[in-house]
């Protein structure tokens, strides 16, 4: 008998099942791959920092008896009617056409519910999110999808976004079977056809143009909305700069773990920084201005727990967004319609392909029978439980550190566990003082 040790066949990791899977799907069909749920590859992100609990050296505050603030308010610069939230956390913009208008109506229930605000997305304003929205951001994109005077007069603040942290640099996609009727009426788009959206503003290309374009919008508002930029993480440092410049109340910094509708997967991939990379720039920008914490900072990209929320604050945000997280809480890849994931060729926790409008949730879909399974109250209790899980986990961390407010947290109250979040974050490498490039032991 042949006792010859047999030796286990390698696979590739620069050619491995997924990407000759990809290659034989290109040349299958000549068009790359447009999908949407964000960035899938590992990168340094907010699971390598820790918190330094007080002991002795700080005092940690007794749970039950001492107060910790979570209220946050947007817009202090210049706006008349700055936006008061009860919670650092905020629902980001997702456009009604990429989500159901059961969907969009969830998401205005249960931020309202929570005591925080949501945000329109692309294609315009509906009067259901409206309608059930204490606090509406507008966003205000290239695309100009739906947009006029009375929807920015009627929204609570305007945000001016020109880029996002999944395709810094480049426009979504909305596939022709999501443009029914009522979307091609909002965004004047024929029915039926696919539709991508620009990836620059077409009346400015650059900072001293978009100061004009905020004083206009400004204007139109009476100065009382504050006024929303919204930066892709790519320059963070001076985009952050020059956004301050132009005259913004809010930057609003998204990372490349940001979620998407439908954009090529290169650009998920391989364009824009993690969010852990971008913020520790925007805040050295705003400090070196003298505007830290007279222009808010809101941080969006791939946050999913309290503690996500707790280490954007401590490294010197004011609030964070959240787009993925809020889909999944009202039921999004939800594994009880596992066979019908199944038959789409996915599974539930990897379905990425909401702009084929086939979501068997109801949530990413235009279809009338899809859309059904959708109930938007019972969805948006479950968003207002996840808002509040989310507070409760970042305020137990805070008072762990000695704070009575959120905003308290620190860099100080970090450390990390790899070199390369380390020198992203400026924070320590846990055990010693030591910063990659800034010195230390």
């Amino acid at each position: 008998m042949d006792k010859t040790p047999q030796t286990l066949p390698r696979e590739s990791y620069t050619y491995s099942a997924s990407i000759n899977s990809e290659i034989r799907r290109a040349a299958d069909t000549g068009i790359y791959d447009i999908r949407g749920g964000g960035a899938k590859r590992k990168v340094p992100s907010f699971d390598d920092l820790l918190f330094l609990g007080a002991s002795i050296s700080r005092y940690p505050l007794e749970g039950y008896r001492e107060r910790c603030d979570t209220s946050v308010t947007l817009g202090t610069r210049f706006a008349k009617k700055p936006i008061e939230l009860k919670i650092p956390v905020t629902i980001a913009g997702m456009s009604f056409g990429a989500l159901s208008g059961p969907a969009k109506e969830a998401l205005g229930r249960g931020a309202t519910l929570a005591g925080t605000s949501t945000t329109t997305g692309d294609g315009g304003m509906t009067n259901e999110e409206r309608g059930h929205s204490e606090k509406l951001v507008y966003q205000y994109l290239p695309s100009r999808y739906g947009m006029n005077p009375n929807d920015l007069r009627r929204a609570d603040a305007i945000e001016i976004v020109v880029g996002q942290g999944a395709k810094p640099g480049g426009g979504g996609m909305l596939l022709g079977q999501k443009i029914t009727e009522r979307v091609a009426r909002m965004r004047n788009l024929p029915i039926g056809i696919d539709q991508r959206s620009a990836c620059r503003h077409p009346d400015w290309t650059g900072p001293d143009d978009l100061e004009i374009k905020i004083l206009e919008i400004r204007e139109i508002t009476n100065w009382e909305k504050p006024i929303y930029i919204k930066i892709g993480g790519a320059r963070p440092y001076y985009d952050t700069a020059l956004a301050v410049k132009a005259g913004a109340d809010v930057v609003v910094l998204d990372g490349m773990q940001g979620g998407t509708a439908a954009t090529q997967d290169v650009f998920i991939e391989h364009v824009g920084q993690p969010t852990l990379a971008c913020i520790r720039p925007a805040v050295k920008a705003l400090q070196d201005l003298g505007m830290h914490r007279k222009v808010q900072l809101v941080v969006s990209g791939g946050i999913r727990s309290g503690a996500d929320v707790a280490k954007a604050l401590a490294l010197g945000a004011d609030a964070v967004a959240i787009g993925t997280a809020a889909l999944i809480a009202l039921g999004e890849n939800d594994p009880k319609w596992a066979a019908e994931y199944d038959t789409l060729g996915t599974t539930a926790d990897a379905y990425d392909d909401w702009h084929e409008g086939k979501d068997p949730a109801g949530i990413t879909t235009q279809d009338p029978e899809l859309m059904k399974r959708f109930d938007p109250i019972e969805g948006a209790r479950k968003l207002r439980n996840f808002l509040a899980v989310m507070t409760l986990e970042c305020q137990t961390i805070a008072r762990a550190c000695g704070k009575s407010h959120v905003h308290n947290l620190e860099p100080e109250d970090l450390c990390s566990l790899t070199l390369e979040a380390a020198a992203m974050a400026g924070v320590p490498l846990a055990g010693t003082s030591w910063i990659p490039g800034q010195g230390g032991f």
